[in-house]
Order: C-alpha cells, then structure tokens, then sequence
C-alpha cells in the first residue's frame, strides 16, 4: 500500500491519506503507510481469479515465517547459500536457500521499517528513527550502528564497500561496511506532494541509480556521491496537484548498457547507463517500476494490467487484463514464464512470450508486495504476514 505527502499540513483525502514531508519525518504506525493504488482504483472490485485448463502444477520447495511486515514493505535477498530475511518487530534470520532451515535468527530490538539489505558479510537492517543497524551476516551478531536523518522505507543496498541507505526525505547516505562511518550524503528537494513507498536504489559498474520525486532518475558516483547524470523519465501534468504527482517508484533496473525507470503517473523509460541519453519511452502508469529479461521489459501497471514490452523499442508486445485491480508486485522473468503475486497472497504465472496463464498457487491469503526473488531452482515471495514460500513450478 503506498501514501501520498504534502510538504506543509496533514490532509484527509477519501482516496489518498496525505502525510507531512519533513526533513525529521517520523513513522507513523497507526497509519497503513503504503495504499498502494490510491485514487484510480479506490473502492475497485479486484477481478474474481480466471479459470486455469490445463494449469501447470506449482511445487512448494519449502516454507517458513519470519514475522509481519504490518503496513510496511518488507523483502528478502539471497546471498550465496542463504536468504535473508527481517519483520517489523525486528527479527533479523538467515535462512539455507534450499531447505529453509534458519542457521540464526535475531531480535535487533526495535521495531525495523524496510526489508533487509546484505553481500553476504553484512546484513543490514533500519529502524523507525532512522537508525542503521549492520549484523553479521555469519552469525547475527551487531556490528556497527549508525543513523539518517529519517525513517527509511526501502531496504539497504550493498555495493564497492559502501552500505546504501535511502532515507525518506530524498536523502541517499553512504556508510563504509568496515565500520559505519559516513562517507558521503546525497540529497535532493523533493517536490510539494509526493509518494511515500519503499522506491529503492540500483548499483552497476560504479554507479548508484536512484529515482525521485518529479520524475527525475539520478545517475550517482558511488565513490563520492556526486551526480553523474540526471533524465526526466516523466513530467508532472494535470490540473491539481495530486494529479502532477509523478513519482519514481520501484528500483530502477540496470542490465547491461541499459537502466530503466518508472513513475507513477507517468512513463517507462530506458537510457544509456553512462550519459543518460534516453532510448526510449512508453506512457504508462505503475507502481512497482520494472523488470526486464534479455528481450522484454515487464511491468504490472496501477490497474493491475501486466504488461511486455520490447527491451529495444519499448512497443507493446502482449498485455494482460485479467488481473485488474489485484495489486500486482513487479513481475519476475523465470525463463519461459513470468511470476507476480497478489493481494489475496497468490502467486500467478504467465507465458513470458504471450502473456497466458500458466499457473496459480495460493500462500498464507496476505498480500504479496514485494516482488519475488530469484532461487536456484526456484524463487522465493514474502508475504505481508511474514510467510516466506520457496515456489518452482513443476
């Protein structure tokens, strides 16, 4: 679920709750902090699940539970052998990937508000008042702490030796992994109204890429925190202001010579990762962002429209509409078919040359926000009730 904030007063909205923008923003528990399709779907009926002939069959690996996300956005990374995974009530695990056994699982002791970021050495996690904590990724143990100037919706990032920290007020930090220290802040404005979700960022080949508010997609130094590039991947329209929000959301999705952003409100777009000229651009509206393969850029659109579309020109190449309104995660390229999950806690499948159904399997019935993750053999969903399902199909 995602939220929309002013810069200057709390405003009640049958669609939408907007939250103050502030420098210190504190979390705000007693309200769900992600309604994740706002205005152009509220009070919309999800559509009753298709009927599947001949449904492949889905095979549950294993299962386990780490704990509630509650309101907040929570997903798991694999690293090496083992995935890692935290809850809102602050426990931290770390799981073998192919039996889900937990080899450790801690208490942090504070209530966490993003999923956890790890390379394996480190697993970090942060807190409602914006405090960092960087565990052990061998035993669990607390290594170092250090702090934002915010609550931070999206989980860390790890790359070149640097843990990546997006605070909520439009701020990247910088941490060195040895010790926490800060290295480098980068900050922006952000715009009057904006979409509180867990945007995230993308690293590649010495380069942070991360989108904000107004539609801009930022292509940062990871040695300094200096801006390389910046691109507008969509412009604010409309005539009110909740219809000029146009918001990177998602992490942008970098493979090869190519990122690509999306924005709420607004486009798809792909550029060239070292001067940002724009390869091409498609009008559409998501709020997950965008996954692509070696051939196609997929995108669940805010109507709940899974959408493939020509790495090369960005030209439709299927959509699929039977899904509307079930608040599809970011689709997941598997190969031959393609994965998203929903907010009755399936998990549907699709043909990645066509767009037809496959197959479906249910979890625990609670949303499916975070996009799956890749497994060997396999591939992982984290749902909102903390149940973590190792899924492959048959």
């Amino acid at each position: 679920m995602r939220t929309l904030f002013p810069a200057a007063a709390i405003v009640a909205s049958s669609a939408l709750l907007l939250l103050t923008a502030c420098s210190s923003m504190p979390s705000l528990p007693s309200v769900n902090p992600l309604d994740w399709f706002g205005s152009k779907s509220a009070g919309a009926k999800p559509a009753e699940l298709p009927v599947l002939t001949n449904a492949q069959g889905v095979k549950l690996l294993w299962s386990s539970s780490i704990g509630a996300a509650e309101g907040f956005f929570f997903s798991p990374v694999v690293m090496g052998d083992s995935v890692y995974a935290a809850s809102r009530a602050g426990t931290v695990a770390r799981l073998d990937f192919a039996s889900g056994q937990a080899k450790w699982r801690v208490s942090v002791g504070k209530r966490i508000s993003s999923g956890v970021g790890s390379d394996g050495t480190l697993v970090v996690v942060a807190a409602d008042d914006g405090e960092v904590l960087a565990l052990d990724a061998g035993s669990g143990v607390l290594k170092w702490r250090s702090r934002v100037s915010s609550e931070v919706l999206a989980q860390p990032k790890l790359s070149d030796g640097l843990v990546l920290v997006r605070s909520a007020d439009s701020k990247i930090f910088a941490f060195g992994t040895e010790d926490g220290k800060r290295r480098w802040v980068y900050q922006r404005p952000a715009a009057a109204l904006i979409v509180r979700s867990p945007v995230g960022l993308s690293t590649h080949l010495g380069l942070v890429y991360a989108g904000f508010s107004g539609g801009k997609l930022v292509a940062i130094s990871l040695a300094n925190g200096v801006a390389r590039w910046e691109a507008t991947v969509a412009l604010p329209k409309g005539a009110t202001e909740l219809e000029r929000v146009t918001d990177i959301v998602g992490d942008p999705s970098v493979q090869g010579r190519e990122v690509c952003a999306a924005a709420y409100q607004g486009r798809v777009a792909c550029y060239d990762v070292q001067n940002g000229n724009q390869l091409w651009s498609r009008e559409m509206s998501t709020l997950t962002g965008v996954a692509f393969d070696a051939r196609y850029a997929f995108v669940s659109d805010d109507k709940g429209a899974v959408h493939a579309l020509d790495r090369s020109n960005g030209r439709s190449v299927w959509k699929q509409d039977r899904l509307a309104y079930r608040q599809l995660s970011l689709p997941l390229p598997l190969g031959t078919e393609v994965a998203m999950g929903d907010l009755q806690g399936y998990v549907h499948f699709v043909a990645r040359e066509s767009g037809a159904f496959l197959a479906r399997i249910a979890t625990d019935g609670s949303p499916v926000r975070a996009a799956p993750i890749k497994l060997p053999g396999g591939f992982l969903v984290q749902t909102q009730s903390g149940g973590l399902f190792a899924l492959t199909l048959n």
